[in-house]
């Protein structure tokens, strides 16, 4: 098969075109014929050498991918060959074919095309798993999303106001500050000439925030932490700046507020099943009737994996860059 793998550390071009093996499907796994596979910040600090693929997992970047099935291993029911597929993997999704555990897999939501629908695991999953299972974000509360207009912001602001959550978000530009608004934020703050801890308290008549998902860490941690409600919970997901921060925890205990932090990659195929049987019943839906969607800035081929690397650490971008692998089928 094809695939882009990284020859060795460093910038865009160490990612290359190479050919692989075709994987087999071990027992309980699912092989996929790739159509498109999304890029995600994740696949930039693996290529940088500073994010390694869990034990098992493929060397290959890519870390969400849509197509079909190819094959199912032993045990794997409820699945056909040449169904639709999406599926959240822990690495080998750069490639013409990847295998996957079934319980990481979801039908590609009726009426999206394989770009779409590769767009949407990453984010989703992570999104899902942080703001409503460890963040209880419930309707009527607020929440603070930063780098509103990155894959997981743009998939965070929709969810949120889908379900009935008064969304504040960051993000680097007016412009982009607009694009949010449009995705469902009712207040967008340009982080470079805005004090959005001054501003999201104005909107907020002093009261704070409940939630905030950050994906920023370093100073931002401290004025999280103070703009938090009471009873608030701040999540932190990644570290853009710094994972290292100085902050005053008797502030948290006041607000009788918490932190949590989760990564995704490391978990285990039974955790990530009981994510997807969720976003099943809950997200599909929307996904299918137009209340939400993936929002795709870019596609490039698979052999411009380095272009797409270039343009994601350009943060330029609106939402999700995409790899297309195959010619594209509709759910």
């Amino acid at each position: 098969m094809r695939a882009v793998e990284i020859s060795s550390f460093g910038g865009p071009d160490v990612l290359q075109p190479t050919e692989r093996p075709d994987p087999v499907p071990a027992a309980g796994e699912i092989l996929i014929d790739v159509e498109a596979a999304g890029v995600n910040r994740p696949d930039v600090i693996q290529r940088l050498g500073k994010y390694p693929p869990p034990p098992g997992a493929s060397d290959l970047p890519g870390l969400e991918v849509a197509g079909t099935v190819a094959a199912l291993g032993a045990g794997v029911t409820g699945w056909t060959v040449g169904e639709s597929i999406c599926a959240l993997v822990a690495g080998g999704g750069y490639a013409e074919r990847v295998s996957v555990p079934h319980e990481q897999c979801l039908p590609i939501p009726k009426g999206l095309t394989a770009i779409q629908a590769a767009g949407i695991p990453e984010t989703f999953f992570t999104v899902w798993t942080n703001v409503f299972q460890r963040g209880r974000l419930k309707a009527g509360e607020t929440i603070l999303i930063h780098g509103g207009t990155s894959g997981i912001g743009t998939t965070a602001i929709q969810l949120a106001h889908a379900f009935g959550a008064v969304v504040l978000t960051t993000a680097g530009s007016d412009s982009k500050c607009d694009a949010a608004r449009r995705l469902g934020a009712a207040h967008a703050f340009n982080y470079k000439t805005q004090d959005w801890a001054a501003d999201a308290r104005r909107v907020t008549d002093g009261a704070g925030v409940d939630v905030i998902l950050d994906i920023v860490g370093g100073d931002y941690i401290a004025r999280n932490l103070d703009l938090l409600a009471v009873e608030g919970r701040l999540l932190q997901i990644a570290f853009l700046k710094t994972a290292k921060a100085e902050a005053d925890f008797a502030v948290m205990m006041r607000k009788r507020a918490w932190i949590t932090g989760s990564t995704l990659r490391p978990r285990s195929p039974a955790e990530k099943g009981a994510i997807a049987r969720e976003l099943l019943q809950h997200v599909w839906p929307l996904l299918e009737n137009g209340t939400v969607a993936p929002v795709i800035h870019t596609v490039f081929p698979l052999t411009e994996a380095a272009a797409a690397h270039r343009l994601m650490e350009e943060s330029s971008h609106v939402g999700k860059i995409i790899l297309q692998v195959r010619p594209l089928s509709l759910a």
